[in-house]
This record gives structure tokens, C-alpha cells and sequence, in this order.
């Protein structure tokens, strides 16, 4: 167990390197089993879920294994098409694999998955989807198992534009017999990003982006290199503690047009913001004002994954705040350790009221969840004395070097053994 001890007040400066974006990277590493032809992921981001996925790789049958910042993964050996149980509680997006391990043995099992407790997040339109390409479907004893002659294209309309769903039935469909259309399919950039990697390994899929997407099956999928897109999500986490602190950093290899939603919203609460190209500058200077409401919603909408730092803001900004959160029902969770820190914060269902407080207080807080735990973090960088974070594991599985990018910026940060 480890923890962060945090001696807060200092304002950031200076650029930071978004890494490469881990929503993209865990479905490409997934889509990977689909080739029996060596794929590398360039500038693989050094956090917990990426490891935890190449572990699953491994267990498969499948050699992944680091080149510097690069993973190499030759799935040519898989021979096993059953997620163990403790490795798929670790890692939600162990559920990806169902559609290319379906799609490559006829065959997947997979205990369901666990990550982040931020709510429900059922599986059933990622089941649903594969039920149309003509997988036969189980769930047995807390495992999911799918089976399958072969699998066939479709028309799925999803009852929601869920991501993974999307993600999951993309992946088997190349493998499929003729074409899948998905309708109101999610349109988040790091479904581009996977289109691109598909295309680039020699499939045919169109419409990423939109709110169709269209897969055409091919026979083989090839042997690619391949550098994923920035994480987005990383990006708004450092340019909202900027916002918390005051000073004026560089968000670098970042796309404004990705988090414009955040983008609007931190000019609203004062701070200057110049996004060009791969990189975005935010300023703030003097005293931060209140948005009136921020509702997480789908993509193009604001990212459900910068709520938490997003209500910690609002929570030392000027005025009156009411955070709604659409997508999961948990995620609030962080809203105790706030109040600890000074925060007037109220939930009620999936709303937070926040009456704007002069500044956060130093305070031992625990760490929830991967975004809450950002969250906190950026809290206690505001905050007057000192903090400690504790249970910064949930912050591991999404945020490598978050510390040292810190400190770089002018943080009062360490990492230290509980």
C-alpha cells in the first residue's frame, strides 16, 4: 500500500506530456488476438490496467512483452479462450475480449469483470450485440461464455451509444460473414482511434465517429505498428488542476477539439485557454467563478470521466454549482472525503449541489475509485497545509508518472510506503 503525502498552495508551470490515451490502448491490445502477426503499440502508457490486460494476453497463450515504451504482442500462440476469474476482477475492459476471442477460437469464458465500483455498468448491450452476429451466449456460475459456429453480419441498434459495446461488437464483426451495420453506435474519439488500427491491420470498417458504424468481415487481419491517440481525460485532469492552483501550464500532444466540452467550461470559471494543433495553454490568474450546472453526457457532451475533478473545482470557485451525472450511478463516492477538506457539497441522486467555499483545507482522504482519486489529488494541490492521499492504487490504473508530472509543474507531491 502507498500513498501520496501533499503540502499544498504552490501554483503549476510549464508543459506536460499527455500520454498515450488508456481507453484506446485496452481495446487495441484486445483487438490484438484477432491477428496471428506481431502488433506493436507505440508509447504504451506504464499504468495498472494496461499491465493488468497484458497479463491476460499472457495468460491466453500470447507473448506480449515491453520494448521500452512499446508493447509487442504476438498473439500467434494464444491457445486458451478462458479469462481467469481473478485477472478479469481486476480489469473492466477484460470484457473487450469476448468478441475477438469469439471471433478467433469460436469459443471465449470470461468471469465478469470488475474495475472501478462507479456503478452497475451491465454487460447486456455488449451481449446483445453479439447475440445478432450469431453467438450463442451462457452465463453461468458469475462466468459469461459464448460459442459460436461462426459469426455472421447484422444490423444491431444499441439502446444506448454505450462505448464498450460499441468497441466489442467492432471487434468481432471484422471477423464476421458479410457486413454489420451498428446503429447508435458511441461516438467517442478513442472509437476513431480503433477504427484506425483495424483499418491500418488490413479490416474495413467506416463511420467511426458517427452514429453509424459500418463493419465489412475479411478473412485476415495483419501484423500492424501503430501509435494510439492521447488521453484526453489525462489532458483535462492536468489543465483542471491548473485551473485549482492558479499558474499556467502546457497540456503537450493534447487535442482541444477532444475535451472542447471542458474547454468552455474552464473559460466560463476565468481561466485563458489557447488550444492549437497538439497543444492546449491554460492561464489562471485571478479568482475562479461558478458554472451554473455541468451534466456529464455521451460524447460529444461533457466526459463523465472529468466529473469528479470537475465538481472539485466548482467546489473552491465563486458562486453556486449543480453537477449532474448521467452515465453511472456511483460516482459521487468521492463527496465525503471532499467535505473533509472543507467542501459544502450535498448528492442527492445523481445531482451535487456545491456552494463555492474560499479554499480547501489540508486532510487525510481515501482514494475511491481512478477518477475520484485524480480528483483528490488535484483537491489537496489546492488545498491550504498538508494532505495525504491514501489507496492511490485506484489513481495507478490510469495515470503513470502522475507525481513526477507534478512535481515537474511545481507540486509539493511524494509517493511514500503506508
Amino acid at each position: 500500500m502507498e500513498k501520496y503525502i501533499i503540502n499544498g498552495g504552490n501554483k503549476l508551470y510549464g508543459g506536460v506530456k499527455i500520454q498515450t490515451a488508456k481507453n484506446s490502448v485496452l481495446p487495441i491490445l484486445a483487438a490484438a488476438v484477432l491477428t496471428d502477426e506481431k502488433v506493436r503499440i507505440l508509447n504504451a502508457p506504464h499504468i495498472t490496467d494496461v499491465k493488468n490486460m497484458v497479463k491476460i494476453l499472457n495468460c491466453l497463450g500470447c507473448k506480449s512483452v515491453y520494448e521500452g515504451d512499446d508493447i509487442i504482442i504476438d498473439s500467434s500462440s494464444a491457445d486458451c479462450f478462458e479469462i481467469p476469474r481473478a485477472l478479469a476482477h481486476e480489469l473492466r475492459s477484460s470484457v473487450f475480449l469476448l468478441g475477438p476471442l469469439t471471433a478467433r477460437f469460436g469459443k471465449a469464458k470470461i468471469a465478469y469483470p470488475g474495475g472501478c465500483d462507479i456503478g452497475l455498468r451491465p454487460v447486456d448491450l455488449h451481449l446483445s450485440g453479439l447475440k445478432r452476429l450469431g453467438v450463442k451466449i451462457r452465463e453461468n456460475n458469475g462466468y459469461i461464455e459464448c460459442e459460436c459456429d461462426k459469426l455472421v453480419g447484422n444490423e444491431i441498434m444499441l439502446d444506448c451509444p454505450s462505448v464498450g459495446a460499441t468497441e466489442n461488437i467492432m471487434l468481432a464483426a471484422v471477423k464476421a460473414e458479410g457486413e454489420t451495420v451498428i446503429k447508435n453506435a458511441a461516438r467517442e474519439p478513442e472509437i476513431e482511434d480503433l477504427q484506425k488500427f483495424l483499418n491500418c491491420a488490413g479490416c474495413k470498417v467506416r463511420g467511426a465517429g458517427s452514429g453509424t458504424i459500418v463493419v465489412e468481415g475479411v478473412k485476415k487481419i495483419s501484423g500492424v505498428t501503430f501509435q494510439p491517440m492521447a488521453d484526453r481525460i489525462e489532458a483535462g485532469t492536468f489543465l483542471i488542476a491548473a485551473a485549482m492552483c492558479g499558474g499556467e501550464i502546457t497540456a503537450l500532444g493534447a487535442s482541444g477539439e477532444n475535451i472542447s466540452s471542458l474547454l468552455h467550461k474552464l473559460r466560463e470559471n476565468g481561466c485563458k485557454i489557447y488550444a492549437k494543433n497538439d497543444k492546449i495553454i491554460l492561464k489562471r490568474e485571478g479568482g475562479l467563478v461558478s458554472v451554473k450546472s455541468i451534466e456529464t453526457q455521451p460524447y460529444p457532451g461533457f466526459p463523465t470521466d472529468l466529473q469528479a475533478q470537475m465538481t472539485a473545482l466548482c467546489c473552491i470557485c465563486r458562486g453556486q454549482s449543480i453537477v449532474t451525472e448521467n452515465l453511472f450511478e456511483t460516482r459521487f463516492k468521492y463527496a465525503p472525503e471532499l467535505r473533509k477538506m472543507g467542501a459544502d457539497i450535498t448528492v442527492v441522486d445523481r445531482n451535487a449541489f456545491v456552494r463555492g467555499c474560499e479554499k480547501f483545507n489540508g486532510a487525510t482522504i481515501v482514494a475511491c475509485d481512478l477518477r475520484g482519486g485524480a480528483a483528490l489529488v488535484l483537491a489537496a494541490l489546492a488545498a491550504e497545509g498538508k494532505s495525504e492521499v491514501l489507496d492511490i492504487s485506484h489513481i495507478d490504473r490510469g495515470y503513470g508518472m502522475f507525481e513526477y508530472k507534478l512535481r515537474a509543474l511545481g507540486a509539493d507531491i511524494v509517493r511514500v510506503a503506508v
